[in-house]
């Protein structure tokens, strides 16, 4: 009998483990998939942002009306202890100009391999292809390439994620084993679809920089992406969550110019310039930005005033699955302060299978470690207590 059991061997999962291996419990992590942080060295091809350097309380912010139930998880492990864990891991870091954080590997492979030796060396076993079937009274099965398999574990950490990029193990099926209420899953930190016209064919791809993105109270100074189908991007993330919850995306062109000052610059131009034109070389606009004025604004009675609102249509989020997370999942209030499921005593959860949300630029993989550390630490005191 293993003491401590983790479902998930995401990050939040990992850290679980290596919380109470620390501890001096024993540890089994059950994965489902063939291999464990798959869905961390897909975020690695993108450069893998670890957290976010910038005060305490405005980090906390970006969890919204969560702040308040990740306070002491993130207090306890915030972007201070994970730059301080990823250093201990062997892993130089460097800071941008953003504030954003990043491994100077700028990919996850190599964070991962030393992580998974110093779980390793803490004698935590990791079972891959065990996919969790649901429990029998205080028994938590597994369907197993060696067939059905009974764990009676004292403590169990579930870190089974949310519900997107099921191919990589998030598939919220979770959710038909938990016997608790869950909040129904959303995408977050995903794009949108736009009917672009034909003449922005030749933009696709391209990225929109220097802009505001605005979309109720939230604002992005963020860039973002003209795709094939649509927007996305950080920008495009970062207000993501209102955008789904029904406020519309409204851009300024030149965020660093009030209205009267494009309108004088504006005045400068020669009266036979085309509208193109009057953009290119009295404003400087580049390509991109001409082309979703043309796109957007090429009759507006007011040009000043469209720069600085422009409104841009969308239709459909992308798909859930496309997303790079999602908001919803086990709702805090099925859980006491240590992140223990109040209906089944000795099963803690952590990560993205909590209804919490946050954009991305270092917030989602923090608060995933810091609730795995949370969980794992209080399951830990738990087997230690007994």
């Amino acid at each position: 009998m293993s003491e401590a059991l983790v479902i998930g061997g995401g990050p939040a999962g990992l850290m679980a483990a290596e919380a109470m291996a620390v501890a001096g419990v024993r540890v089994t992590v059950a994965e489902g998939k063939p291999s464990v942080g798959r869905k961390l060295l897909m975020a690695g091809k993108s450069g893998l942002n670890l957290t976010k350097d910038e005060p305490f309380e405005t980090f906390l912010a970006a969890y919204g009306n969560r702040a308040g139930a990740l306070r002491p998880m993130l207090a306890a492990f915030g972007p201070d202890q994970v730059r301080a864990w990823v250093e201990g891991l062997g892993q130089p870091l460097f800071t941008g100009t953003t504030g954003r954080v990043f491994p100077r590997a700028m990919k996850a492979s190599p964070l991962l391999r030393a992580w998974l030796a110093r779980l390793e060396g803490l004698e935590v076993k990791i079972r891959t292809r065990w996919r969790w079937t649901g429990w029998d009274g205080g028994a938590v099965l597994f369907d197993t390439p060696e067939g059905a398999r009974t764990l009676t574990p004292a403590v169990t950490v579930l870190a089974c994620g949310g519900a997107s990029w099921a191919r990589l193990g998030s598939d919220g099926a979770w959710t038909a084993h938990i016997g608790q209420e869950v909040a129904p899953f959303r995408p977050a930190n995903m794009g949108f679809d736009v009917a672009w016209s034909p003449h922005m064919a030749s933009h696709l791809g391209k990225p929109v920089k220097g802009v505001a993105l605005r979309a109720g109270g939230t604002v992005s100074r963020g860039e973002f992406v003209i795709s094939a189908t649509g927007v996305e991007g950080g920008g495009i993330y970062e207000v993501s969550a209102a955008l789904r919850d029904g406020a519309s995306l409204v851009l300024d062109l030149m965020p660093d110019l009030a209205a009267d000052q494009i309108s004088a610059r504006l005045a400068r131009a020669r009266p036979g310039d085309s509208l193109m034109n009057r953009l290119r070389k009295a404003l400087r606009l580049d390509p991109v930005k001409v082309a979703l004025v043309m796109e957007f604004a090429r009759s507006a009675p007011d040009l000043a005033t469209a720069l600085k609102a422009l409104p841009v249509p969308l239709a459909d989020s992308r798909p859930m699955d496309q997303a790079i997370s999602t908001a919803g999942g086990l709702r805090f209030e099925t859980l006491d302060d240590a992140l223990m499921l109040r209906a089944r005593p000795g099963t803690f959860a952590a990560g993205e299978m909590l209804d919490w949300e946050a954009p991305t630029g270092g917030y989602l993989l923090t608060a995933c470690l810091a609730t795995g550390f949370w969980a794992g630490r209080h399951a830990a005191d738990r087997v230690i207590r007994c």
